[in-house]
């Protein structure tokens, strides 16, 4: 056996095993793909729609419908004339024999003068004349999985919620304490409601009463932990939860986010699974910005008309929601989702309802002894507690929003004890945040009751609710962040009353001093 043909079987046998990798690998894909549906390349419909598909290379699938246009498309065809042409039938049918090598292919492509054929100019060589080949090899079939559909099986399916695991409200509550200080009466409504929605989900039925949903409305004051409420719900929850903001939404048609997209949202943080997206929940922030626009004669396709499309999701509908997109028309799967059993919590700030209630108080203010003065609620903190359905609807929320969110209650504005419970109390607390930065440099750092005092007051300054202690700690920590570092005999620093205020220093203590 010759060294040429020895080198031929080795080269065999390596592309036979590069073969059997290929195969393993795509059996192990195929098993890894497998919980996900096939997904149209054409039409971008789902497998659980349109049956079953064709399979063609690079892992495209093409469902029955587009493959029938496909090729009566094709069959349709004049290709130009070329069905009248017997002699370039001839020549197409008659390509491609008798060329063995690749060479004898470049040589029949060679004119007379010696030149490469140009089949499209209609030079006389060998090709196919105005015909451009598609190579499906350049096609991307695969789409990523954040955009495919979980299949469902008739053996695996999702389990259905045990009430025994289903955490007590007083439960929910004392972890919710643990992060978010103050705001009682908010934590235990949202407790109650989170645990009485699971059981309404588990059970369905109680003795033939249907139990109805509860969707809610948060109230509050900008800073006072209404996002912060519901993110620390989703850490502590095993459940999808989506968290949406209403001002990017618009009417259908227009340029901005759906109505359908706070679902593809859920849908998203459950994995793509529609079972477990239709007993999760969706916390819409912001909700007082699509309140109903007054004195405008343009189209309001970001208020009113909003609402009127979130009834049909409140209440309970099948959309069709696009899977991994915010947009339908993105060319990406639809999924149909039931919102039956999906509990929505709305949250704004309403910053003009405030003078909204003082209008409908003020009314009752009369002159004389004894009469209530119109400035008697100029200095209430906590106004929006005396909300009503009325003072919503002068706002711009139209009726039929309102009465499918039957849960409205307020939060609390932050107080100066408030701050400072926050300021340290809370298991990831701002100076805690700072205090762990420091021990990295091996440098211990306190707070003194004064200082946190002044912490406070400067934040009730500013009248932004608790964002305000981020930045006002941030102003001055700088020069001590910057300034620790310089010197390793520095051990211990001390906040003080005198320093955030800026008539005076830290309190600096050396290394060999500290205990």
């Amino acid at each position: 056996m010759s060294e040429f043909e020895k080198d031929d079987m080795n080269q065999g046998n390596e592309n036979a095993k590069d073969t059997d990798k290929e195969s393993n690998q795509s059996h192990a894909d195929g098993g890894r793909e497998s919980e996900y549906e096939d997904v149209c390349f054409i039409c971008r419909r789902p497998e659980s729609k349109t049956g079953k598909m064709f399979h063609l290379p690079n892992h495209i699938t093409v469902c029955n419908d587009c493959m029938h246009k496909t090729m009566e498309t094709v069959s349709q065809y004049d290709y130009q004339g070329m069905l009248d042409n017997p002699a370039l039938l001839y020549e197409l049918n008659n390509f491609g024999k008798n060329m063995p090598h690749q060479d004898s292919v470049k040589k029949s492509n060679l004119t007379e003068d010696g030149e490469e054929a140009d089949p499209i100019q209609g030079n006389p060589g060998k090709g196919y004349p105005k015909i451009s080949f598609l190579n499906l090899s350049d096609l991307q079939g695969g789409i990523p999985n954040k955009q495919r559909l979980k299949r469902k099986s008739k053996d695996k399916q999702t389990p259905p919620i045990d009430i025994k695991d289903i955490p007590a409200p007083h439960k929910i509550k004392a972890q919710l304490d643990e992060y978010i200080i103050g705001q009682d009466y908010a934590k235990k409504v949202i407790s109650v409601a989170v645990y009485n929605h699971y059981k309404r989900v588990a059970t369905g039925t109680m003795e033939e009463i249907e139990i109805e949903k509860s969707n809610m409305l948060m109230i509050g004051p900008t800073g006072c932990g209404k996002t912060y409420l519901v993110k620390t719900l989703a850490r502590l929850l095993d459940v999808p939860l989506a968290i949406a903001d209403a001002t990017s939404l618009t009417e259908a048609g227009y340029i901005g986010d759906d109505i359908e997209s706070v679902v593809s949202k859920l849908l998203a943080a459950a994995d793509n699974d529609v079972d477990k997206a239709e007993r999760g929940i969706i916390f819409i922030d912001e909700i007082d910005k699509i309140a109903k626009k007054k004195n405008t004669n343009s189209r309001d396709v970001s208020g009113e008309s909003v609402q009127q499309g979130m009834l049909r999701l409140l209440e309970g509908a099948d959309v069709e929601v696009p899977v991994g997109a915010n947009s339908k028309n993105a060319m990406v799967p639809l999924a149909t989702v039931n919102t039956r059993n999906i509990l929505f919590i709305c949250g704004g700030a309403f910053p003009d309802l405030e003078e909204i209630i003082k209008q409908r108080l003020n009314k009752q203010t009369s002159i004389g002894f004894d009469a209530d003065l119109k400035d008697k609620y100029d200095k209430e903190r906590n106004l929006l507690s005396k909300v009503t359905i009325e003072d919503l609807k002068k706002f711009g929320m139209i009726p039929e929003f309102i009465g499918r969110l039957p849960i409205i209650y307020t939060l609390e504005g932050l107080t100066k004890e408030m701050f400072i419970k926050i300021l340290k109390e809370p298991k990831n607390a701002i100076l805690k945040q700072y205090q762990k930065l420091l021990e990295l440099d091996e440098v211990k750092l306190e707070f003194d009751d004064g200082a946190l005092e002044a912490i406070a007051e400067k934040a009730m300054q500013k009248d932004t609710g608790a964002r305000a202690l981020r930045a006002i700690i941030e102003e001055f920590m700088l020069d001590i962040m910057y300034e620790i570092p310089k010197d390793d005999n520095i051990g211990k620093v001390t906040l003080t009353r005198e320093y955030i205020e800026g008539t005076g220093g830290p309190i600096i203590e050396i290394r060999g001093s500290v205990e």
